[in-house]
């Protein structure tokens, strides 16, 4: 089961994680998304890699190091760490409320869309 973490407990949930390494954000949103709004990497690692192209790139990604998924409102990020899950990767979370929930809970200057 992939872990649940709203943007406003992500910061416990990196810090809990950093054991297992430097924390990744995947943002898994498509480019046009990303020139709408995009989160800064603060205490994190943030990489964007769309939903589209995680297969063929898996390799680009480290299993060990905690994983956090984010797109537009959950549900392509939860694929994504289900997908990542199942591939072995043992520290994932999804980023529930997505961006979306990103702008409304830690930063308003995050434009909604």
């Amino acid at each position: 089961m992939v872990v649940q973490v709203r943007p406003g407990e992500l910061a416990q949930w990196l810090q809990s994680m950093r054991p297992h390494g430097q924390p990744l954000v995947l943002d898994v949103r498509e480019p046009a998304e990303l020139q709408v709004a995009s989160v800064r990497a603060d205490g994190f690692e943030l990489r964007t890699i769309p939903m589209g192209v995680i297969p063929p790139r898996l390799n680009e990604l480290d299993p060990e190091q905690p994983i956090a998924c984010l797109c537009h409102h959950g549900g392509r990020s939860m694929q994504v760490a289900q997908f990542l899950q199942s591939r072995g990767f043992s520290n994932v979370a999804n980023i529930a409320g997505g961006i979306n929930a990103w702008s409304a809970e830690l930063d308003p200057s995050v434009p909604r869309y």
